[in-house]
């Protein structure tokens, strides 16, 4: 009965995720977290969800080393 309920609400929030998008609201972030409780239970749903986190980290930017500036000293 657990395991229906975890898929239900997945279900649910990827749902609710997707109608937030083009709404003001958090629709992206309301659809990995249906895709979190989906990895749970489906391999496919891991997968996307290890690949939107792939796709997260390139869009992040690089650390400095230290020592380095990023702007010009005057």
């Amino acid at each position: 009965m657990k395991r229906y309920a975890k898929i239900t609400g997945g279900f649910l929030l990827l749902v609710a995720g997707i109608v937030l998008l083009p709404l003001p609201g958090p629709g992206l972030l309301v659809i990995a977290l249906g895709l979190a409780v989906l990895a749970r239970e489906f391999a496919w749903a891991h997968n996307l969800l290890n690949r939107i986190k792939h796709q997260v980290e390139k869009l992040r930017p690089k650390k400095s080393p230290p020592g380095h500036r990023d702007t010009p000293a005057s």
